[in-house]
């Protein structure tokens, strides 16, 4: 037992591994941008514990090449197919899904945040969990060009691929075999983005809108500010047609 249990831990040849790994990182990465389940930063961090415990020095320049170029080329085309969605009439089910991913509260506090602070909040936002959608919603409908965009995603997405792979780095350094690292990698990385999901629940709504009450009268505000950037017959945040 022990015996087949160490020939499924066995990786194969580093030839098999580069030609089936990169192109796998790329289309899930990119896949991931595209539809917000797939936990792109587990693939990445998977794909760097991999690669440090390769003989090729250029191992860990190329998973993050790839993927960075894959992060960017998929928040480009999500962008691109959400602006359609905003000059449109009647909306896109591309912008409604990222209405979808994006709670009312997250896309206030990104809009504000975008107002007061402009392209850094981009280049920060794929570094916070959950935080790269209601940004990007809130770009949309600051009505951003999409090379302004894509000026800003691209730092975003070098810092955010580098972040990930740090921590597949420190999985692989940590473990002796690579399966070990690559489930470290795999539980943080799922612990990272999980958390801000389960801080907001145990917050709730009432503790978001602040002690003294205003927070959310603040907030309406700036969703009617939003609510005026949406062509008529489109989705508000919370789902409703206007």
């Amino acid at each position: 037992m022990a015996g087949f249990i160490s020939r499924l831990a066995e990786l194969p040849p580093e030839s098999t591994q580069q030609a089936v790994g990169y192109p796998s990182v790329f289309l899930l990465v990119t896949l991931g941008a595209l539809v917000p389940v797939v936990p792109t930063g587990a693939v990445v961090s998977s794909a760097a514990v991999v690669a440090f415990h390769q003989t090729s020095p250029l191992s860990m320049i190329y998973v993050f090449l790839v993927a960075a170029f894959a992060a960017f080329l998929g928040d480009v085309a999500l962008y691109w197919l959400g602006k359609r969605g905003v000059g449109s009439k009647n909306g896109s089910r591309w912008l409604a899904a990222l209405r979808r991913h994006a709670p009312p509260d997250r896309l206030e506090q990104a809009q504000l945040k975008l107002r007061e602070h402009g392209v850094t909040v981009l280049v920060l936002s794929r570094l916070v969990p959950a935080g790269r959608v209601p940004v990007m919603l809130a770009c949309l409908l600051a009505e951003w060009p999409l090379r302004r965009f894509a000026r800003g995603d691209i730092p975003a997405c070098l810092a955010w691929a580098a972040t990930y792979q740090l921590i597949g780095v420190l999985g692989g350094s940590l473990f002796a075999e690579p399966w070990e690292g690559v489930l470290a990698a795999v539980v943080l990385t799922v612990v990272l983005s999980a958390a801000p999901v389960l801080w907001r629940r145990v917050r709730g709504p009432d503790r978001a809108d602040g002690a003294d009450g205003t927070g959310g009268a603040d907030r309406t505000g700036r969703r009617d500010a939003a609510e005026r950037k949406c062509p008529e017959g489109r989705q508000d945040p919370e789902g409703q047609e206007t």
